[in-house]
């Protein structure tokens, strides 16, 4: 599904009080909903200060965006104004509630523009930008849900424009996960060529030759499963810094680079129909829309993103639906599990092949 509905005018007392709050009725139609940025029109998008100097801060959870005394603060995209007064430590703080169901906050105002309920467009002025410690600057961030996004996901940082792709929001508990699901700026041509069709709903592993698959960090133990109480969304693997990290299977890189809470992340779409993802890289040493092969090094291990320990943290998904990594893996012997992989109805299963030759 898509958010693309129009934002309520009304808000709750807490919806007028805090900065990150869930959003009401974001995920009542489904678990999921995606936001093309690629069919945005330039006048459906401002970044909010077109001519600031960017700084990465919070752990690249926010921005600061530097400019010059008395420059207006512009609405990222379309929506309604949630929140609109003085946060203690965040100064005047300005929320939007934007159609696609994406929050923005613009904080450290000198003077907020608009009120709560009124409606926006993209690029009109909600604030006019404050000064502390001597600096000029917005301090912004985005949100789902309530959490915040790295704004490099969704932003050129260079440029200030948006990124040419797909994203899909999915709830994951209390969290909400965000990934690029397609990106039609660096795609090549012939990706269609090397990929299953989406009709592809079976993955038979039994007796795949060495030579078609390949454990993604060879050598490691794991130090954290799958699920539990944190509902940990893969499963991460240790051996020592700046490890060779191998593509699990052929395929296509989908997404190269800094991601959200992973820090140095890769995607890789494969000939199968399985989606891979590789976490907390000190070096990505692949780029968005190559080509790979099983066994191929991707990257290098570390603890870049909202990492405590040199590690790979690896991720699986079919037809959408995340996945045990263990459930593909032995992770014990570094083999790969003989078992047939389906997906019916929106149903994944998998049968075990007892009797098949390793």
């Amino acid at each position: 599904m898509s958010a693309m509905t129009p934002a309520k005018k009304t808000f709750s007392a807490a919806e007028q009080q805090q900065i990150a709050i869930p959003t009401s009725g974001l995920f009542d139609r489904s678990n999921a909903f995606s936001i093309d940025f690629s069919a945005i029109k330039s006048n459906g998008y401002s970044f909010p200060l077109p001519v600031g100097k960017v700084k990465v801060v919070d752990d690249n959870q926010a921005l600061e965006i530097s400019t010059s005394a008395g420059d207006a603060v512009k609405a990222m995209f379309g929506g309604v104004v949630r929140l609109s007064r003085n946060v203690n430590g965040s100064g005047n703080v300005v929320v939007v509630r934007h159609d696609n169901g994406i929050e923005t906050v613009y904080a450290n105002n000198a003077q907020n523009m608009v009120t709560v309920g009124q409606r926006v467009k993209a690029g009109q002025t909600v604030a006019i930008v404050g000064s502390d410690a001597g600096r000029t600057y917005c301090k912004f961030s985005l949100m789902v849900n309530g959490g915040r996004i790295n704004p490099k996901t969704f932003i050129d940082l260079n440029s200030h424009t948006l990124r040419k792709q797909t994203v899909l929001c999915k709830k994951n508990g209390t969290y909400v996960d965000v990934s690029v699901i397609e990106n039609s700026e660096k795609q090549p041509k012939d990706v269609k060529d090397i990929i299953v069709s989406d009709n592809d709903d079976k993955i038979d592993f039994t007796g795949m030759p060495k030579s078609e698959w390949a454990y993604p960090l060879p050598g490691s133990h794991v130090i954290s499963p799958f699920g539990g109480a944190r509902h940990h969304p893969g499963i991460d693997l240790k051996t020592r810094p700046n490890d060779n990290i191998c593509a699990a299977f052929d395929g296509v890189v989908i997404m190269a680079g800094n991601y959200f809470g992973y820090g140095n992340c890769i995607k890789i779409k494969h000939n199968n129909g399985l989606v891979t993802l590789y976490g907390h890289q000190s070096r990505n040493l692949v780029k968005n829309g190559e080509k790979v092969k099983a066994g191929q090094i991707i990257g290098l291990t570390g603890r870049t993103g909202r990492a405590t320990t040199e590690h790979l943290h690896f991720e699986v998904f079919f037809k959408g639906h995340r996945l045990d990594p263990s459930s593909i893996f032995d992770t014990a012997n570094k083999s790969l599990q003989q078992i047939t992989l389906t997906c019916k109805n929106g149903v994944v299963k998998t049968q075990r092949n007892y009797f098949a030759k390793k």
